[in-house]
């Protein structure tokens, strides 16, 4: 990756996000040997303005930014930096240097989750019983959301919130699986979904 750290004097500001719940948590800014070593180290480091040092962030406090990537932004002279926070990241304690709480939003498992299962299906390992239902064969994963479609009906007319909930959890995942073994993506439906939701849909 070139990135241009001459334009603005060596600096290029560093955008700091919340790789699972894709929060901005942080503003920090970056040279040469502060991106560098943040590579090395994977763990995220800054060029200290006030200190005129290096500094990696949690040094400190322990609340280290594990890196998982880093982006350069179409003119190479900003990143995005994708990490795991170890904690509050702001010195003030709170989630975010602007206040906000960096809670995640559950609806960003089900592509975790996908991806997991999609990894499954490529590695096969044994005993995994995702695994047995990729080998069962696609009539088999079928059955299985239906059985689980069935449980969470009963339990939404005879049983209690939680079972309800419990049995629609296990209907979603077998879903998930029936989809990856014919290459599609829970986001799929979800867009369907979004179409449907448009002014003027009409049903296929």
């Amino acid at each position: 990756m070139d990135i241009d750290f001459e334009k603005s004097g060596g600096l290029v500001p560093a955008i700091i996000q919340d790789s699972a719940t894709r929060q901005v948590l942080m503003l920090g800014y970056m040279n040469r040997e502060a991106y560098e070593k943040t590579l090395a180290t994977r763990r995220v480091t800054f060029w200290s303005r006030s200190r005129n040092c290096l500094w990696t962030k949690g040094e400190t406090s322990g609340h280290f930014l594990e890196l998982v990537d880093i982006k350069a932004d179409c003119d190479n002279d900003t990143l995005l930096v994708r990490a795991v926070p170890h904690g509050p990241v702001c010195h003030t304690g709170t989630d975010t240097c602007w206040g906000e709480t960096n809670d995640a939003n559950p609806l960003l498992f089900l592509t975790e989750l996908q991806d997991f299962i999609n990894k499954r299906r490529e590695e096969m390992p044994e005993g995994s019983y995702t695994t047995s239902l990729f080998k069962d064969g696609l009539n088999r994963m079928a059955q299985k959301v239906g059985e689980e479609a069935l449980e969470a009906v009963i339990e939404a007319v005879h049983g209690t919130d939680n079972r309800l909930l419990y049995e629609a959890s296990d209907m979603f995942y077998h879903l998930i699986v029936l989809l990856a073994s014919k290459g599609l993506r829970i986001e799929q439906v979800a867009a369907e979904l979004a179409e449907r939701h448009r002014p003027g849909w009409k049903k296929h």
